[in-house]
C-alpha cells in the first residue's frame, strides 16, 4: 500500500484494541470477540463515520479528516488531552520521506538568564526529543550534573535509560522512565522526519528491554505538571512537584520547574542541598588553576 502513515495506523490499532467494550454503551450483539477491545465498525458508530472511513484512516491512507472527526475518534478510543493532540499530529504527518537532521536548538541568552537566575530552585529547559538545553546549579545537584556531560549525552530521556544513577534516584523509576518514553512517542508525532529522535530511540531500544517493551505500546503522554519522589544520594528521600512552561517564541523549548513544599523535610533537604552544591562550586573555584585571579560570584 503506497504512501501509508504506519505511525498512525499502528496507534489507532492499539488503542482500539486497549478499549473496553463493556464501557463504551454499545448493545450486545452476541457475537464471541476474538480479539480484544472495540471492533472496527464499532469504533466507527461511536465517531459517527462509515465504517469505510474509519478503516481506511486506521489503515494509515492518506486522508484528512475534519477537527470534529478527530475530536469524535478520540472519544470513541477514549484518547486523553494527550492521545488528542497526537493523533491529530499523526494525522498532519505527511513526511514519508528520510529522516533528516534539524537544526541544533539554542537556549537564547534571556533564558539561560532566567535559568541560572533560579538559583534556589532546580530548572531546565528541555528541547525537541528531551534535549536538555540548560540547566542550573540545583538541577545538576538534584539529578545530574547535565552542564558537563558531551553534548550527545545531555538527554533526559538517555539519562533515565542508561545511567545507573538515575534508576537509583526515582523512587518510582519505572513511573517517570514510562512517561519519558510516551513524551518521546508524543515528539515523534510532531516531528515525524526528525533524524535525531529516530537514533534515539534505535540506541534506547537496543540498549533497555524496558524502552523497547514500552516503545512498541504506542501510548503518549505529555509533561505539564507533577511530582517525583527521589532517593537523594546527599540528602537523603524528598519529593518534589514541577510545573512546566512553554517558551514564548519558541514551542519546542519547554522550562521545567522544582520546587518542594515550606516546611516540610523535603523542603529541608532540598537547602541543604543547596548549601552543599554551593560549598561544592566554591571549593572547584578555588582549587581551579589560578584561582585566586578568577572572579568571585
Amino acid at each position: 500500500m503506497p504512501d501509508v502513515n504506519h505511525e498512525l495506523a499502528d496507534y489507532l490499532r492499539r488503542a482500539r484494541a486497549g478499549c473496553d467494550p463493556s464501557r463504551a454503551g454499545l448493545p450486545q450483539d452476541g457475537r464471541v470477540r476474538r480479539v480484544p477491545g472495540l471492533r472496527r465498525e464499532e469504533v466507527a458508530l461511536l465517531a459517527g463515520v462509515s465504517t469505510d472511513y474509519y478503516t481506511r484512516l486506521e489503515q494509515g491512507r492518506r486522508i484528512t479528516p475534519s477537527s470534529g472527526v478527530l475530536d469524535a475518534i478520540a472519544r470513541a478510543l477514549g484518547l486523553g488531552e494527550a492521545g488528542r493532540v497526537h493523533l491529530g499530529n499523526l494525522v498532519g504527518a505527511t513526511s514519508s520521506g528520510p529522516a533528516r537532521s534539524r537544526p541544533v536548538q539554542r537556549v537564547r541568552p534571556g533564558l539561560r538568564q532566567l535559568v541560572d537566575s533560579l538559583d534556589g530552585q532546580p530548572a531546565l529547559i528541555l528541547g525537541r526529543r528531551s534535549d536538555v538545553l540548560a540547566s542550573n546549579r540545583m538541577a545538576n545537584a538534584l539529578f545530574a550534573d547535565f552542564e558537563s556531560m558531551r553534548p550527545s549525552e545531555r538527554n533526559y530521556a538517555r539519562w533515565m535509560f542508561v545511567a545507573e544513577d538515575a534508576r537509583q534516584l526515582f523512587v518510582d523509576w519505572e513511573i517517570h522512565a514510562r512517561a519519558a518514553v510516551e513524551s518521546l512517542r508524543f515528539e515523534i508525532g510532531n516531528y515525524p522526519d526528525d533524524k535525531g529522535i529516530k537514533n534515539l530511540i534505535d540506541e534506547l531500544t537496543s540498549h533497555s528491554p524496558e524502552f523497547r517493551r514500552w516503545w512498541s505500546e504506542n501510548r503518549v503522554y505529555q509533561r505539564t505538571f507533577g511530582s517525583k519522589r527521589l532517593r537523594h544520594p546527599m540528602v537523603g528521600e524528598l519529593t518534589v512537584s514541577y510545573e512546566t512552561l512553554t517558551m514564548p517564541g519558541d514551542p519546542s523549548q519547554t522550562l521545567f520547574v522544582y520546587t518542594t513544599e515550606v516546611g516540610t523535610a523535603s523542603h529541608q533537604a532540598m537547602n541543604t542541598l543547596s548549601s552543599w552544591s554551593l560549598t561544592s562550586s566554591t571549593v572547584e573555584l578555588d582549587s581551579a588553576p589560578n584561582a585566586s585571579h578568577l572572579p568571585r560570584w
